[in-house]
């Protein structure tokens, strides 16, 4: 029986029918959730319109809302990148490899770099967050989410002897956030230093008050990290 025309490779050059529509359809999403950021940065959230993001990614206005039902959708976009980092550290923490402390640290060190393109972009959506209440509303999904990842990291750490346990792992998990929270906050106010090299030195520094007063050895013949980074 012949193949379906769409499904047809000629001389191994073209896609088939949906894999250009899938492409397309990414590259769209992609300019237009870099255009957001871009003009976020340059003008702020409040004042730039779902017009101006079309404009600028060169697509019809009503395209937008193909991708994004609200421009609180795009900065939903954004957080998501966050939350798959920390996502990513729990499944490591959970293979029981590595030291919690080690994994952690890295964590600090990535987010920070995700963190470290634009300072504007930081100012224009925490800017967002505090004076427009659907994209805070966003904000605090987000946190909860990434506060509950952070429990369970520490809550490993803690069930390995790696991590102290006079505070419950939700409350380290809240209190790491809200550090680096001001951390990123506080760079994108005054940028005078690697985004990342902040992350990692408030890391060090408070990594040693997380750490197991007499941490046991660790279960696959690693020593807990001294640094944590």
């Amino acid at each position: 029986m012949p193949r379906h025309p769409a499904t047809v490779l000629h001389s191994g050059s073209r896609l088939p029918r949906a894999s250009r529509r899938a492409r397309r359809s990414a590259d769209i999403r992609a300019r237009l959730f870099r255009a957001a950021l871009e003009l976020f940065a340059k003008h702020g959230y409040l004042e730039t319109t779902v017009e101006d993001i079309t404009e600028a990614a060169d697509v019809g206005k009503g395209t937008f809302f193909n991708y994004f039902p609200t421009k609180e959708h795009v900065l939903a976009t954004y957080g998501a990148e966050r939350i798959k980092a920390i996502e990513r550290a729990l499944q490591e923490a959970r293979k029981g490899g590595r030291p919690v402390l080690s994994i952690l640290g890295e964590l600090a060190a990535d987010l920070a770099g995700q963190s470290s393109e634009s300072p504007a972009l930081l100012r224009s959506i925490y800017a967002a967050h505090a004076s427009c209440q659907p994209v805070r509303s966003e904000l605090q999904k987000r946190m909860q989410h990434g506060r509950g990842l952070m429990t369970e990291i520490y809550a490993l750490g803690q069930e390995r002897g790696e991590i102290r346990r006079d505070l419950a792992a939700a409350e380290l998990g809240r209190l790491t956030q809200i550090i680096f929270m001001g951390v990123t906050l506080s760079w994108s106010m005054n940028p005078d230093t690697s985004s990342r090299k902040t992350a990692a030195a408030v890391w060090n520094l408070i990594c040693t008050n997380l750490r197991a007063t007499n941490p046991r050895a660790h279960p696959k013949g690693h020593k807990i990290a001294q640094g944590g980074g």
